[in-house]
């Protein structure tokens, strides 16, 4: 008879036979060929076929064939025929599965393993690429690198990493004045009262003085102006800013003749510890003086680092 079609490789094809040896007291046995039930064997026992299933005469999975009751040696004799040839699963050689092989995100991140991808294989335009923001949202979050050993990435909200850079350009900058004169008695120091803040940026000023908020060390510049309502002659007029009670800088007029009228302008760079306070205080020894109000006495600075 004619055969249609590419002719078969084998006419008969024998199923392969495994023999057992009984084990006293033993139930389970290890097949020479995984299966994936124990309808993928015959078993013998004692030249009966015995009936498969759970509850039955045996059960069979992978390469493991339970038996429902054990047999005795030398007595009882058992094998298993595997059907249809379904002897076995072959695991793939090494190195033969290619990029073709695999299916488009096959790869999970379960099957790969910490620390195994290097900078080799990824892609710098990833990031280089891309455009620089020019704006954080709120909810935004920032990666962040590990300069411990783990170089492990951390993310950081947006007010996270604003409090953590610590202080910025323009964080603290006042300039405060006077409504009104104020009166200093001759012979002694008198701090300069200012009531009016033109701005306080930041909040540090308060109570006639400037102090540094916690966590804000630094580097701060200020400047004082005042001028007297009188021209003092050549009596002693001096001004000086303080920190925490103590000038750091000050400069003396002995005032000037004719019409004009006594004042001092000076600056200072003080290097300042969070709790230190900065403010302004005149000396005179000409009599009662009074203190000039409005611009001719002012008291600003800001944080420079």
């Amino acid at each position: 008879m004619a055969y249609l079609g590419n002719a078969p490789a084998r006419s008969f094809i024998s199923f392969e036979r495994q023999v057992f040896t009984i084990v006293n007291s033993q139930t389970a046995y290890t097949l020479s060929h995984s299966v994936t039930n124990e309808n993928d064997i015959r078993l013998v026992i004692n030249n009966i076929v015995q009936e498969p299933g759970s509850g039955k005469a045996y059960t069979a999975s992978g390469t493991t064939l339970t038996l429902s009751a054990a047999l005795t040696n030398g007595t009882d004799e058992m094998y298993c025929v595997f059907l249809g040839r379904a002897t076995a699963t072959n695991a793939p050689s090494a190195g033969s599965v290619g990029t073709s092989q695999l299916a488009a995100d096959a790869v999970t991140s379960a099957k790969i393993a910490d620390d195994a991808i290097s900078d080799e294989h990824l892609d710098p335009t990833v990031i280089t690429g891309q455009a620089a923001e020019t704006s954080i949202a709120t909810d935004d979050l920032i990666l962040l690198s590990d300069t411990s050993a783990s170089g492990a990435l951390k993310k950081m909200t947006r007010a996270n990493f604003v409090s953590g850079l610590g202080s910025v350009a323009g964080e603290f900058a006042f300039r405060v004045t006077k409504s009104g004169a104020q009166t200093i008695s001759s012979g002694t120091t008198t701090v300069i009262t200012f009531d009016t803040e033109t701005f306080d940026i930041g909040s540090g000023f308060a109570s006639n003085k400037f102090t540094v908020p916690s966590g804000k060390d630094g580097v701060y510049f200020f400047h004082f102006l005042v001028i007297t309502n009188e021209n003092i002659g050549g009596d002693k007029f001096q001004a000086s800013i303080r920190v925490n009670g103590s000038g750091v800088s000050f400069t003396a007029n002995s005032g000037g003749s004719g019409s004009y009228r006594a004042g001092n302008t000076l600056s200072a760079l003080a290097n300042l510890s969070a709790g230190d306070y900065v403010d302004c205080d005149v000396f005179q020894q000409h009599g009662t003086v009074t203190i000039s109000g409005g611009s001719f006495c002012t008291f600003q600075g800001f944080r420079i680092s």
